[in-house]
């Protein structure tokens, strides 16, 4: 996993609450394992009507935001299933910051491990951080600092848990935070080999 130190990017506008990840990425792209080419899917109901034409002032299909990568939404982003496709198909679009007053939790979670930062602000500073990405201003994310600069240079400050906040800057999953460990493991292993020689891999298993 990439690590997360700053970002800089054009915000985008997704003005509804309670966005589950169905309408993030509908069921009928989790046939993939794998975490690319799903950013074709991002959105899709919401992007498209049913005659499969585009819909004029929903944010990927207006060319002030091509290229967007800091997502600015409502309340409880993210709720419903907990497929990890959605974030995903955001970070296959290329979406790498979320603002919003709330997220689903399984979510919220999911996006720390794909790299992807979540960040929840006062729903007042969500208000006028809407309005900028309405303009699709640019806004700076300072992840050392856990600060948000706007484009009229008002800084934000956000928190964060420290523990999610070491992960990202370091670029570590789940897989990446147990290799933390390795030296501690691999102790244990040839401890516990000499203590217990009757126990082969398989077996301890």
């Amino acid at each position: 996993m990439e690590k997360f130190t700053t970002h800089s990017g054009t915000s985008a506008p997704l003005d509804l609450q309670n966005v589950d990840t169905d309408m993030v990425i509908p069921a009928d792209y989790l046939k993939t394992i794998k975490r690319t080419g799903l950013g074709e899917g991002l959105f899709n109901r919401l992007r498209f009507k049913e005659d499969g034409s585009p819909v004029a002032n929903f944010f990927m299909n207006q060319e002030q935001f091509d290229g967007a990568s800091v997502l600015v939404t409502r309340d409880n982003f993210g709720c419903g299933s907990s497929r990890e496709h959605a974030p995903w198909a955001l970070l296959d679009y290329g979406i790498k910051v979320i603002l919003a007053p709330s997220f689903a939790d399984i979510f919220y979670n999911n996006c720390f491990k794909n790299g992807i930062l979540p960040i929840k602000l006062p729903a007042a500073v969500v208000d006028e951080l809407m309005k900028d990405a309405n303009q699709a201003s640019r806004i700076d994310v300072n992840l050392e600092a856990q600060t948000i600069t706007r484009a009229n240079g008002e800084v934000i400050a956000f928190e964060l848990e420290d523990f999610r906040r070491h992960n990202l800057l370091n670029g570590l999953d789940d897989i990446g935070i147990t290799l933390e460990s390795s030296d501690q493991i691999a102790s244990f292993e040839g401890g516990d080999a000499s203590t217990r020689p009757w126990l082969t891999p398989a077996e301890a298993a």
